[in-house]
């Protein structure tokens, strides 16, 4: 929540070595870039899938800690990257910019104010990695102040939606309309001022201003912008996020979870296949299917497993 209240990423396209420093009343941030810059809007994707997975661990009962494992394979499909050679490549700066932005704030975390100087991320190990210098297994410390939002739900649900969004200035309008509006929410009014200080764009006046309006005129245009509405007042400069009617509200969890002992069972369903690429193919057919809420991911998955080995049977 903190991180959609304040503009902890940066939106530029280019390598953001410019420090920052924001301020809301008694609340302050400062953001301090690292040797590849400040972390991006879409850098902050690795922190969305490992939260997920830690919430999602949590709604079912199941212990959490720091430190999170998983695929990068996965992660990739999941957040509507690439999977060739350039896509982990990518996935690899993004760690080393969450790593490297310190950032120094006394944002309310788990009922606690203090004086916090941190990176996103503690850690990253790869565990794992192929001849082709593509990662694996990696394993992901979060940071204290991270984990403390977690532990303390205070932690929003996202759209998937919000991965199709390639522009960085739609990613941060998005997280400010969650933000602000809330679900089931009321529009919110926002002057292009003070919007252009929550996005942290280094812009100009005009260029901001004309860069919210090509995404307003596409919007319209398109309906594209997940679960909200914008429109722009040329003459109060003031952009409006309004809740988009007969929209559900986003789900706890933004990737099907699918188990350690779901994979194990994957392997019985469909002997000789690589249970790992299977889980990818199955993220991937989630996706372009539309995201449908499951109840049992596990069972979903293995079923989908059985009919790929049954119309292709590699034993």
């Amino acid at each position: 929540m903190a991180s959609m209240e304040h503009p902890l990423f940066s939106i530029s396209t280019k390598p953001d070595l410019t420090a920052r420093e924001y301020r809301n009343g008694s609340t302050f941030v400062r953001v301090s870039p690292g040797e590849l810059g400040l972390a991006t809007v879409h850098d902050r994707d690795v922190l969305i899938y490992c939260i997920s997975q830690l919430m999602a661990a949590l709604n079912s009962g199941q212990p959490v800690n720091q430190v999170v494992r998983f695929k990068a394979y996965d992660l990739l499909v999941a957040t509507n990257r690439g999977t060739d050679g350039r896509g982990y490549e990518q996935l690899r700066s993004a760690f080393k910019r969450l790593q490297g932005t310190q950032i120094e704030t006394n944002i309310l975390t788990g009922g606690t104010e203090a004086l916090d100087i941190f990176s996103l991320i503690d850690r990253v190990r790869i565990m794992r990695e192929t001849r082709e210098g593509r990662m694996q297994e990696v394993e992901v410390r979060l940071s204290d102040w991270v984990f403390n939002a977690i532990r303390s739900n205070e932690v929003l649900t996202l759209n998937r939606q919000y991965f199709r969004l390639r522009k960085p200035l739609e990613r941060r309008l998005y997280e400010i309309a969650r933000k602000h509006c809330g679900w089931p929410g009321k529009a919110v009014k926002f002057g292009l001022d003070t919007l252009q200080r929550k996005c942290g764009s280094k812009s100009t006046d005009f260029e901001f201003r004309r860069l919210i309006k090509t995404i307003v005129d596409q919007d319209d245009a398109h309906g594209h912008f997940p679960d909200y509405a914008l429109s722009f007042d040329n003459t109060r400069d003031q952009v409006t996020f309004t809740p988009r009617a007969g929209k559900a509200l986003p789900q706890e969890t933004l990737f099907p979870m699918i188990s350690n002992q779901a994979l194990e069972k994957a392997r019985t369903v469909a002997p000789g296949y690589d249970v790992y690429a299977l889980k990818g193919d199955y993220l991937a057919f989630w996706d372009d299917k539309g995201q449908q809420p499951l109840k049992n991911a596990d069972a979903a998955f293995l079923g989908w497993c059985k009919k790929r080995h049954e119309r292709n049977p590699l034993r």
